[in-house]
Parts: structure tokens; C-alpha cells; sequence
């Protein structure tokens, strides 16, 4: 498949883009974001969706539990020569002039390793539960400030779900809903109180995923209001939800009846 390698990010056409949604980036409630629709040229998403790696290609590192369930693809040797073109891209010094002047957050390093980013693949029944992400990257010992996703589902409606929801810092209230349609980019700040997911199992046809490209940007420090200590990906349940009763259906899902049997006899002596 032929790359189009003419296709660079150019600062006289994304400097004018960040202008435009600068304050809507800065003033979004709950915490900094903005949603911008058709991002890129098709073309260029149309290549990586054609070798787009399928659920069972090497590579994809499979989540199944109680909070998420998800693919996920970080190693670019895996990845077609157009995704590896966009992620690198996706990496210049251009694009984060960009989501500097976008964001107001000097001195952005990407990450080379893709780490917990890269691509990422949802199939029917698969969700991803209300967290705040990871705040350090272990490896390069960065303070991590940004994520961008870059939404790859054409023709997604809106009963099909997977819509990214955003909470409030308290978990009381879903504040904004966004349909992962082709070519949509999100940025938004990682804070401690940034609460999203799309927690709801996945209810697209079973022939379709829910397909997307994920960025992270560092910094080497962060302001003192944003600090603390470092620590893994924080997940949250919305009212009402309890990660027990979810873990039985991950269990009834994928354990044989045999050994569910067997798990309650010993957790119920003397109990049919």
C-alpha cells in the first residue's frame, strides 16, 4: 500500500486551529478540553484504516476484567508503514508547537514509546470504566499533561455507543457526551480530576470495533496545584455502580461453570 508521505503537519494551517478553539480549550468545565471535527484529510485516515490491525494480529495486548475490557496496540513494528508515518506526525516538533500554542502548556515532550497509547480496539461488549489516567510515565520519568485521541470509526451511529463520557470531579454527573465519529480529535488535559471512559458495554454491530489513536504529552514538571504522587490509572464508579457485581460477569463470562461451582462450595461449605 503506498504511504502519501506528502501529508505533514504544517504550522501556517494548525496555528489558525489552535487560535480558534484556545479558550474553549482553557475555560471547558469540568477540566480543559475541546472537541475538533474533521481533524485531517480522509485520505490520510482511510490509509490507516486500511491496515488497521484485525483483534487477533500480533501485538495487541488484551484487557478483560472487571474495568475494562480493550485492546490495545503500542509497538509500531506492528503497525502498518501509514499509522507509523501519522504516530511519527503525530510526534514532530510541528504538532506540539501546535498543542502548545493550543493549550497554553509549554516545553510538551511526546512519547516515542507509545506507552499506554499507540492504538486502541473495542469489540461489541467491551467498555472502559470512569478513571483518571496515570500522572508519570515510569520510563522517562515525565509528568504526563495531555492526551489526544484521534477517533477512526466511519459511519458510527449514535445507538451504536462508545460514546467517551465526561464526570465531574466528584463523580456525581455525566457532564459531556462524545460519539467517537471518524476523523473527531480530543485533547484534554490529564489531571487527577479527569474523569472519563465510556463505561457502557459497546453495543455496535459484531462486525465492527470501535477503533481509535491515542497520544500522550509530557512535561518534566507540572504546577504545584496539579502535583501529587505518582500513581496508576485511578478508576471510579459512577452512582450506583459496584465492581463486584462486575467482576461476576466477567467470571460468568469467560470461567467454565465447573469452576464457578466449585469457586462457591468453597466459599459456601455445606451449601447445593
Amino acid at each position: 500500500m503506498l504511504v502519501d508521505r506528502d501529508f505533514t503537519f504544517r504550522r501556517e494551517e494548525l496555528f489558525p486551529l489552535a487560535d480558534a478553539h484556545r479558550e474553549e480549550f482553557l475555560s471547558a468545565e469540568p477540566f480543559p478540553h475541546v472537541v475538533i471535527d474533521d481533524f485531517l484529510p480522509p485520505s490520510v485516515l482511510e490509509a490507516v484504516l486500511e491496515e488497521f490491525p484485525q483483534p487477533g494480529r500480533p501485538g495487541w495486548e488484551q484487557y478483560d476484567n472487571a474495568r475494562e475490557v480493550k485492546l490495545a496496540l503500542a509497538d509500531a513494528e506492528q503497525m502498518g508503514p501509514a499509522t507509523r508515518h501519522l504516530l511519527a506526525e503525530f510526534n514532530s516538533g510541528v504538532f506540539v508547537d501546535f498543542l502548545e500554542r493550543l493549550t497554553d502548556i509549554p516545553a510538551l515532550i511526546p512519547d516515542p514509546h507509545y506507552h499506554g497509547g499507540g492504538l486502541h480496539q473495542i469489540k461489541r461488549g467491551g467498555f472502559l470504566k470512569m478513571h483518571a489516567d496515570f500522572n508519570r510515565h515510569a520510563r522517562l520519568d515525565l509528568e504526563r499533561r495531555l492526551n489526544g485521541i484521534l477517533y477512526l470509526n466511519e459511519d458510527w451511529h449514535e445507538d451504536y455507543g462508545g460514546h467517551l463520557q465526561i464526570w465531574d470531579n466528584d463523580m456525581t454527573k455525566c457532564v459531556k457526551k462524545v460519539l467517537p465519529v471518524f476523523n473527531r480529535f480530543l485533547v484534554f488535559a490529564t489531571l487527577d480530576t479527569a474523569n472519563h471512559g465510556h463505561p457502557d458495554p459497546l453495543t455496535c454491530p459484531p462486525d465492527r470495533a470501535r477503533r481509535s489513536m491515542a497520544l500522550y504529552y509530557y512535561t518534566s514538571d507540572r504546577p504545584t496545584h496539579e502535583q501529587s504522587d505518582q500513581h496508576t490509572t485511578l478508576f471510579r464508579e459512577r452512582p450506583g455502580e459496584e465492581w463486584t457485581s462486575s467482576a461476576r460477569q466477567v467470571a460468568k463470562r469467560w470461567v467454565p461453570p465447573a469452576l464457578l461451582d466449585l469457586a462457591r462450595n468453597v466459599r459456601h461449605p455445606g451449601k447445593d
